[in-house]
């Protein structure tokens, strides 16, 4: 049977690669250095697959047809937005499809892909936890966009259903579990019954899958442009909480703050958190170290948090 060897949630932003700091004091300084920690840890565990737990930022997924959840079980392609590696991606894929079995029969509706395009919600902190795209992995999207957004219940839940599946894979290793996903951050709605979200915005939400590339090449220059706005919003007091419910592995606590309670503490950037969510239940081991930097120039609190110790 295969074995976990740790779980690592990471935040991840455009602004990390778009805007890097110029040294561990400037804005960013301290996440990206502790990231560079988290992946001298992770070399020394010498995982043999890695399951990535991430969003997508319209990329690939769009309003025509929206999961909340989807696990590549063969072909995976970077989608290469913000610096992110473009390209193929190393896929364990044994190990995928024993994870999709599993969630199956849990009971979970769970989408496959046979070639998943993942963007920088997942690529970037499989980068930065790894030091490259070498390491194998599984892909698990989780729709953090809007509706359909799984309950935060669900997601405790399907982090249960995944660790039980790791755990009795024939897979012959150690398997990382990371999360990616910011911490809270409040950003422009992206539901396409939001009255505010029309024309050729709603347009790319639904229909944007028809030319993936040239509805990210319109939205990047907007993105960078939000760079380095010292007005960006963040909770760092709720981000504090939540990395402290991880440390006493009570998941269900943040679970029980809802969909309303959630947005509201974390911004609708906040969603995200279900993947910390997910992960850290699948690994079944409380945080034994975080680090964390509010960070409103990056539009994030840039979190991390480990379930092994960090020299």
């Amino acid at each position: 049977m295969a074995e976990i060897a740790g779980f690592v949630g990471m935040s991840h932003s455009p602004f990390a690669t778009l805007l890097p700091p110029l040294g561990d004091s400037g804005p960013g300084g301290l996440f990206l250095h502790d990231a560079a920690r988290v992946q001298r840890a992770v070399e020394e565990l010498a995982p043999d697959a890695i399951m990535v737990i991430g969003p997508d930022h319209f990329h690939a997924n769009f309003y025509d047809v929206m999961p909340p959840f989807v696990v590549g079980v063969e072909n995976a392609v970077g989608f290469g937005d913000y610096g992110s590696t473009k390209g193929p991606l190393p896929v364990a894929s044994s190990l995928a499809w024993t994870t999709y079995s599993g969630l199956v029969d849990a009971d979970f509706d769970v989408s496959l892909s046979y070639a998943l395009t993942v963007d920088h919600g997942i690529v970037q902190s499989y980068e930065m936890i790894t030091g490259g795209t070498a390491l194998p992995m599984v892909p698990l999207v989780v729709n953090t966009a809007a509706p359909p957004l799984p309950s935060l219940g669900r997601c405790v839940a399907l982090g249960r259903a995944l660790g039980a599946a790791l755990r009795s894979s024939e897979f012959p290793g150690r398997i990382l579990i990371a999360a990616s996903g910011g911490l809270s951050h409040w950003l422009p709605s992206n539901d396409p019954r939001d009255p505010a979200v029309v024309g050729e915005r709603r347009e790319s939400l639904i229909h944007g899958r028809a030319d993936a590339q040239a509805f990210a090449a319109a939205r990047e220059p907007r993105v960078r442009a939000m760079g380095g706005n010292p007005l960006a919003r963040v909770n760092a007091e709720w981000d504090t909480w939540f990395l402290n419910q991880l440390i006493a592995d009570d998941a269900p606590a943040v679970a029980a703050l809802g969909h309303e309670g959630l947005e509201k503490h974390a911004g609708s950037g906040g969603h995200e958190v279900r993947c910390w969510l997910i992960g850290q239940v699948a690994a079944g081991l409380p945080l034994v170290w975080t680090s964390y930097e509010p960070v409103p120039e990056w539009i994030t609190g840039m979190g991390i948090g480990t379930t092994f110790p960090v020299g």
